[in-house]
């Protein structure tokens, strides 16, 4: 069961809201929409993210954990719900379970490029347990990448409502 099944619900900062560069969903109900929204398709907002970035969306909705892994440098950081994973091999064994295992697909809704980092907001879906979960799922991913690799990412239970 990922992580994030069962958890207390994790305010994301406000700042997001109102961060420079960002992209939404143009599916997403009109009131659930910020004022002046620049609106893309689900595929346009991940080729518009970092390389790393975009590769570790589509390595995870194609199931592809060799694909995945390439997208860390070997001492990563995931934090997955409050829980860390250091290292490819705790990476490995994190995404091998909680990803691939359950076959979890993301909708990307909205990205944010802020100072240097991707944040990505989706509707997540996949096999695992979903009771007591809203739908949809929104998680918020939260990489910073160096180069061509991704060095930390921070995954949280998003309440915006997206």
């Amino acid at each position: 069961m990922p992580a994030f099944a069962g958890m207390t619900p994790t305010l994301v900062p406000r700042k997001m809201q109102n961060a420079p560069k960002w992209n939404e969903d143009p599916s997403l109900a009109d009131e659930q929409r910020d004022s002046g929204a620049q609106t893309a398709s689900a595929d346009e907002m991940i080729a518009g993210l970092p390389p790393p970035v975009a590769a570790y969306i589509r390595a995870g909705n194609l199931c592809d954990l060799d694909a995945l892994l390439a997208t860390f440098v070997d001492d990563a950081l995931v934090n997955d719900q409050l829980v860390d994973y250091w290292g490819k091999a705790a990476i490995a064994a994190w995404a091998a379970r909680d990803v691939i295992g359950e076959r979890l697909t993301l909708k990307v809704v909205k990205t944010v490029q802020h100072y240097g980092h991707s944040i990505v907001t989706a509707h997540a879906d996949g096999l695992f347990d979903k009771r007591g979960l809203p739908n949809p799922l929104v998680l918020a991913f939260y990489f910073s990448s160096c180069g061509d690799k991704i060095v930390q990412l921070i995954i949280l239970r998003n309440q915006s409502g997206i």
